[in-house]
C-alpha cells in the first residue's frame, strides 16, 4: 500500500514540474512581447500565469505596466493593487500606480505611493520627480521646492529638477530666482529645449523681445516640431515690428499643429493688418468652428467681411456681439455703417441712436448697467489700456484687436508636466534605425518614406502562398487580439501539416513566422532551424533566424542590465542559454543570406547594424555602403551611416548622410543635424 502511495505520488512530480517550467516559459515570452511594445499579446500570456499562480505578484505587475501603455489607468491601477498585496517591497509597483493615479488626477493618492516607495528606494530619481510634480499640480510649492531639493542633492545635475524649481519660483513670483534655475538647466543640458524656451517665456513677458527671440532660435533647433515655440517666437518678433517673420513663425506652428487656436487668431489679426483680408478671414472663420462664442474672433470676422464687401454677413457677426455686448459702442456704430451699405436706412438709425444715448448718458455720468467686457473683476485684464496682448482668458471685447498670448497655466507647463516612467527615457535618446524583417503587419506612418520590396518576396506574395501580403519593414506594428488569437490558430493548424508533411519547408518557415509574431522567440527560432535543415537554400529562413536572434539577445541583454540597476551588489548575474547567445550567430545567418542572394539589399543591411552592436564601425559602414549603391533611396541607411561616421568623428559626412535620410523621409534625422552642428 505504501509502495503504490509512493508510485502515485511520483507520478505527479513530471506533471507538476512540467507546469512550472511552462509557467516560467510563458511569463518570459510575456515580458519579452510587453519589451517590444506588443502590450496586446502580453496581457494574453499575463492571464494565462495569473490564472496558472495567481499568488504571484510579478504578471499582475507586469500585466498593470501593459495596461498604463495601452491608456488604461484604471485597470493598470487595480492590478498594480494586487501585485502590492502579494509583495509590498516591489518599487515598481508603486512607480506604475502612482503614474496611474497622476494620469486620472489622483495627486493625494500618488504622493502616497510615491513616499513610500521613497522609503524602499531614497535615491531613485524618476520617484522624487514624480513626487514633486503631484505636489506642483496641488499647488503646494513649498513642499515641491523641498522635493526638488532632495532630488537635487541625489542627482545633482539632472537639469529638469532645475526647470521644475524655476515654474515653482515663478508662481510664487521670484522671476530672478526662476532665471538662475534656468540658466542652470541649459547649462547641464544645452542640447535639450525646455531650458531654452522656459527662459525666452520669461524673458518675453520681461518684454525683452530680442532675448527671448535668441533663446525661441535655440530651441527651435533642438525642437523643430514644437509650434508653441513658434508661436512664442512670433510674438516677439512682432514686439519688434518683424511682422514678415511673426507671420512666418505663424505658418510654420500651424503646419505642425494646425488645430492650434492662438495660431490662427493671432495669424488673422496679422493678415488683417497688412490688407490680406480674404486669407484673414479664414483664420478666423477656423477659429469660430472650434469655439462658436468667441466674440473677438466674431467682430474681427465681421470687420473683415464689412471690408470685402459681405455686409449682410458682418451685421450677422455684429449682431451676435451685441447680443453679449449690448454696451459695445464701436459694435453698434459698424452694424449701422454696414446697415447704410445695404439700404437698411432705419436700421442704421437705430444703431446710430444707441450711440447717441449712450453719450448722452456717459455726459450724465449714469453709469452702465452692463459691462462692455467680462463680468470678471480680474485687474490684470485692464491694467495697460496700451498693451498689444491679452491673455487667452481675457474676455474684454475692447481688447478685440490684440494678440493672443497664453494664460500662465499654459505657459510654466510646456517643461515639466512629463511624469516620468522609465529612468532610460528621462533625456531624448539618438537611436539608429532599426533591423528588417519579414512581417505581415507595418505601422502607420504620416510621412512617405520608400517602398521597401524583393522580387522573390513579390513572387511568393502574387501567388498567395501566405495568407496575408509578407511585407518587408523596419517598423513593424503590435497585434490587435483578434490578430493575436488568429496567429494562435494558424500555429496549431501549421502544427497539423508538419505531422502530415514533415519534409516541407514552406510549413515550418510559415509556422516560424507564427511564433514569432506572437513573440515565442525560442519555438520561432526551432522551427527556422528545421526549415534550414530540409532546405538550406531558403534565405528567408536565415534571414529571420538571424532576425529573431538578435531580438533575443538584445531583449535578455535589458534584462539584465535592468536587474543590475536593480540590484548592483548582485554581483555576475546567472547567464541561461538566450543570455550565453553570441553575436556570431546572427552575423553567420546574415553572411549566408549574402550569399545565397547577394542581390538582397536587406542582408548588407542588417548586418550592417548588427556590426555597428559588435562596435565594428568600419565594416559597418562597408555594409551601409553596399547597401546605398544598391539602393539609392535607401534612407533608413543614410540615418544609421550618417549616424555612425558621426560616433567615428566625421561629422561633416554624418550630417550630408543624415540630411538626404531626412530628405528620404526620416524627420529625426533633422534634429540630429541641429544637435550636431551648434
Amino acid at each position: 500500500m505504501k509502495l503504490r502511495k509512493l508510485l502515485l505520488l511520483l507520478s505527479f512530480v513530471p506533471t507538476m514540474l512540467m507546469a512550472q517550467i511552462n509557467t516560467d516559459r510563458v511569463m518570459s515570452i510575456a515580458r519579452n512581447a510587453l519589451y517590444f511594445e506588443d502590450y496586446v499579446l502580453s496581457i494574453q500570456y499575463f492571464n494565462q500565469v495569473i490564472s496558472a499562480k495567481p499568488y504571484l505578484y510579478e504578471p499582475f505587475f507586469y500585466r498593470g505596466m501593459a495596461k498604463f501603455y495601452l491608456d488604461d489607468y484604471v485597470g493598470a491601477e487595480a492590478d498594480c493593487n494586487q501585485a502590492i498585496e502579494r509583495n509590498p517591497f516591489v518599487v515598481g509597483a508603486y512607480q506604475i500606480r502612482g503614474l496611474a493615479r497622476i494620469r486620472q488626477q489622483k495627486y493625494t493618492d500618488a504622493i502616497q505611493d510615491y513616499t513610500a516607495a521613497l522609503r524602499l528606494d531614497p535615491e531613485n530619481v524618476v520617484l522624487w520627480h514624480n513626487l514633486s510634480l503631484c505636489h506642483m499640480q496641488q499647488k503646494d510649492y513649498e513642499q515641491a521646492k523641498d522635493d526638488l531639493d532632495n532630488l537635487l542633492r541625489v542627482s545633482p545635475r539632472y537639469a529638469t529638477a532645475y526647470l521644475m524649481r524655476g515654474e515653482v519660483l515663478l508662481n510664487e513670483k521670484d522671476t530672478v530666482q526662476a532665471l538662475n534655475d534656468f540658466d542652470k538647466a541649459i547649462e547641464l543640458e544645452k542640447f535639450e529645449p525646455g531650458g531654452w524656451s522656459a527662459r525666452a517665456i520669461v524673458k518675453l513677458k520681461q518684454a525683452k523681445y530680442q532675448e527671448a527671440e535668441a533663446d525661441f532660435d535655440q530651441a527651435i533647433r533642438l525642437s523643430v516640431r514644437n509650434a508653441g515655440n513658434y508661436i512664442n517666437r512670433a510674438l516677439a518678433r512682432f514686439h519688434q515690428n518683424n511682422l514678415r517673420g511673426a507671420m512666418s513663425d505663424y505658418d510654420l506652428a500651424l503646419d505642425i499643429d494646425p488645430g492650434n487656436f492662438m495660431g490662427h487668431y493671432n495669424r488673422g489679426l496679422l493678415r488683417a493688418q497688412v490688407g490680406d483680408d480674404n486669407r484673414a478671414i479664414e483664420d478666423f472663420d477656423f477659429v469660430l468652428n472650434i469655439d462658436p462664442d468667441d466674440m473677438m474672433a466674431t467682430y474681427n470676422r465681421g470687420l473683415l467681411r464689412s471690408q470685402t464687401g459681405d455686409y449682410r454677413g458682418a451685421i450677422m457677426d455684429f449682431s451676435k456681439v451685441l447680443s453679449v455686448y449690448p454696451e459695445f459702442l464701436a459694435g453698434y456704430y459698424q452694424r449701422a455703417e454696414a446697415r447704410k451699405k445695404i439700404g437698411d436706412a432705419r436700421g442704421a438709425q437705430q444703431d446710430e441712436f444707441a450711440i447717441m444715448r449712450a453719450q448722452i448718458d456717459r455726459l450724465n455720468q449714469i453709469p452702465n448697467t452692463q459691462s462692455q467686457g467680462s463680468p470678471s473683476t480680474n485687474k490684470e485684464e485692464h491694467e495697460d489700456a496700451a498693451s498689444t496682448t491679452r491673455k487667452r482668458s481675457d474676455k474684454n471685447v475692447e481688447n478685440y484687436n490684440k494678440l493672443v498670448i497664453a494664460d500662465d497655466t499654459e505657459t510654466n507647463r510646456t517643461y515639466a508636466n512629463d511624469s516620468r516612467g522609465r529612468v532610460q527615457n528621462r533625456n531624448v535618446t539618438i537611436r539608429p534605425e532599426g533591423m528588417f524583417v519579414f512581417t505581415f503587419y507595418e505601422r502607420a506612418s504620416d510621412l512617405k518614406r520608400t517602398m521597401h520590396f524583393y522580387r522573390y518576396i513579390e513572387d511568393l506574395n502574387r501567388s498567395k502562398t501566405f495568407f496575408l501580403d509578407l511585407l518587408i519593414t523596419n517598423n513593424e506594428a503590435p497585434l490587435n487580439a483578434n490578430q493575436v488569437n488568429v496567429h494562435f490558430a494558424l500555429i496549431d493548424q501549421r502544427s497539423a501539416d508538419i505531422v502530415a508533411n514533415e519534409q516541407d519547408p514552406m510549413i515550418r518557415f510559415k509556422r516560424g513566422l507564427d511564433f514569432y509574431l506572437v513573440q515565442d522567440f525560442s519555438n520561432s527560432i526551432d522551427d527556422f532551424t528545421q526549415c534550414i535543415l530540409i532546405d538550406d537554400t531558403f534565405f528567408p529562413a536565415y534571414f529571420m533566424r538571424a532576425l529573431v536572434r538578435f531580438k533575443q539577445f538584445e531583449y535578455q541583454t535589458a534584462e539584465n542590465q535592468a536587474q543590475q540597476a536593480s540590484n548592483p551588489l548582485a554581483g555576475t548575474l546567472r547567464m541561461d542559454k538566450a543570455d550565453a547567445m553570441d553575436y556570431t550567430l546572427v552575423r553567420r545567418d546574415l553572411d549566408k543570406v549574402i550569399e545565397l542572394v547577394p542581390d538582397f539589399v536587406y542582408g548588407y543591411y542588417n548586418r550592417a547594424c548588427l556590426l555597428t552592436q559588435m562596435k565594428e564601425y568600419r565594416s559597418a559602414i562597408s555594409d551601409y555602403d553596399k547597401a546605398i549603391e544598391m539602393k539609392p533611396d535607401f534612407a533608413e541607411a543614410y540615418y544609421n551611416r550618417g549616424l555612425t561616421n558621426i560616433f567615428l568623428g566625421n561629422n561633416r559626412l554624418g550630417i550630408a548622410d543624415l540630411s538626404k535620410a531626412g530628405e528620404l523621409g526620416i524627420a529625426s534625422a533633422y534634429s540630429v543635424i541641429k544637435r550636431f552642428t551648434e
